[in-house]
């Protein structure tokens, strides 16, 4: 490492000749990680870091030093000290196949060196050509045409504009979007506008646009809420949006295929799009390529990103019907005016083709020994005082833990510490902990995240059902 910044190295060398180079590290910085000491080049990178740079979903105030990583491989991330850390979660859920897969790597390097960027406006090329015609070959019936976009979050964007508008170019507009509760389906407005309300959207109530709530398939009856809400505002329902099957940064809540395909059923009914966010459930994660092929679902816009890429680059897809595409035909006032300069980077495109072309009979075969791995770890801590339920759909497991419920427990940063001090990463929802591996992971390295959680139970979660209060 080598950071070109002399006033952040004068400063510091000022506070080392009054304190000494280690309490002068303290001071700057604050808390450390427990145990961990940092060479030159580390606290020169944790300096800069600390002094420039504002991470996602951190209170800074008293946060512990951040964890400097060097380099990854496989289902392992490497500090820059060498001390290996098993990434148990995929590092947030992207990298499918695993770190610095050589295939994924050299298709970014060739079209590097070909083409790095064009705007997708007036222009095509390969990659996002063949990667559109990759994914639609392989997506539930009906999907027949890719919008590209950057994350997630934009593609949930998409999809509702794209519905939305839809009805106004046939000259019969609807407004209303119905969401589940407990759902997350990103960060920018209209995401957060449909996500379930909490920590992450009461800063912004009075901006977000309205949204008809469902209940939580995991907790009541959806479907007669449905129901209900046609009777009342059919005419003005445009979408239904859902995580298929999983309610993901909700707490990993899995619900009934059943209630999927009584979604269908009636929006179809209704002439009501359905709007599967499978940012997080597709790619495999829950058994079959999609969610919403576990249901023998096919809705009209469908939301992709995470594993699009493999972890490599971001990038996301909104994917909808011919009959969708077909309302935006006809004048210019009809056209989508939606677009982002990265749309359809090349070089992000021939990573997410080299990633799809990784989902082979090989890769089925190894989600498929996760899940049934992941079914085993389960079962033996499932019945635990400190345990509150455990779930499953594919590759995904969670334990919930007892105490405290919610994003803000505090046993879920009790355990992601402890897991760290262990080398696994975890990172829990609250009072949720869940395993979601890469797909490349052994089961020996799986067994050893699961039995950092065994243990997190017997000591610091004993602790707490002894009298003790980590929450």
């Amino acid at each position: 490492m080598h950071f070109d910044d002399d006033d952040m190295h004068d400063t510091f060398d000022d506070l080392t000749d009054d304190m000494g180079e280690a309490s002068a590290f303290d001071a700057a910085l604050g808390t450390r990680v427990a145990g961990r000491d940092y060479d030159a080049e580390e606290q020169s990178l944790l300096l800069l870091d600390q002094s420039h740079a504002w991470h996602p979903y951190t209170q800074h105030q008293g946060m512990a030093l951040p964890i400097p990583i060097a380099r990854a491989s496989g289902a392992w991330l490497y500090e820059t000290n060498g001390r290996p850390v098993l990434d148990a979660v995929s590092s947030w859920w992207v990298t499918t196949h695993g770190h610095c897969r050589p295939e994924i790597a050299e298709a970014i390097a060739e079209q590097a060196r070909t083409l790095d960027h064009v705007m997708f406006a007036g222009f095509t090329h390969e990659p996002a050509a063949e990667l559109a015609a990759a994914l639609v070959a392989r997506m539930p019936r009906g999907l027949a045409r890719v919008f590209f976009s950057d994350n997630g979050s934009t593609a949930v964007e998409v999809a509702i504009k794209m519905s939305l508008q839809a009805f106004a170019n046939a000259g019969t507009p609807r407004r209303l979007i119905a969401a589940l509760d407990n759902a997350y389906h990103g960060d920018t407005f209209g995401a957060m506008a449909a996500s379930g309300r909490g920590v992450f959207t009461t800063p912004f109530e009075p901006l977000l646009f309205e949204v008809a709530r469902l209940p939580d398939p995991s907790e009541a009856d959806t479907l007669a809420a449905l129901d209900a809400l046609i009777d009342a505002r059919g005419t003005e329902l445009a979408a239904v949006i859902v995580e298929p099957l999983l309610l993901g940064a909700g707490g990993m809540r899995v619900w009934d295929e059943r209630v999927l395909q009584g979604i269908r059923t009636r929006t179809r009914a209704a002439g009501v799009h359905l709007i599967a966010d499978e940012v997080l459930t597709g790619f495999g994660r829950t058994g079959p390529m999609w969610a919403c092929e576990r249901a023998d679902v096919s809705p009209d816009l469908m939301c992709l990103s995470k594993g699009l890429t493999g972890g490599f680059l971001p990038l996301g897809a909104t994917v909808a019907t011919e009959r969708i595409f077909d309302a935006f035909l006809g004048d210019r006032t009809r056209t989508f005016f939606h677009g982002h300069s990265y749309t359809a980077n090349p070089i992000a495109c021939a990573a997410a083709r080299a990633a799809l072309t990784l989902h082979d009979d090989e890769s089925e075969d190894a989600r498929v020994a996760i899940e049934v791995a992941q079914a085993g770890h389960l079962a033996s801590v499932a019945d635990h005082p400190a345990v509150r339920a455990v779930r499953q759909l594919g590759t995904v497991a969670a334990v919930e833990l007892a105490g405290t419920a919610g994003y803000l427990s505090d046993v879920g940063r009790a355990m992601s510490a402890f897991a760290l001090q262990e080398g696994v990463l975890l990172r829990p929802l609250g009072n949720v902990v869940y395993v979601l591996p890469p797909y490349c992971i052994t089961l020996p390295e799986l067994a050893r995240a699961h039995d950092v959680i065994a243990r997190f139970l017997e000591g610091e979660r004993a602790k707490d059902e002894r009298g003790g209060d980590v929450d």
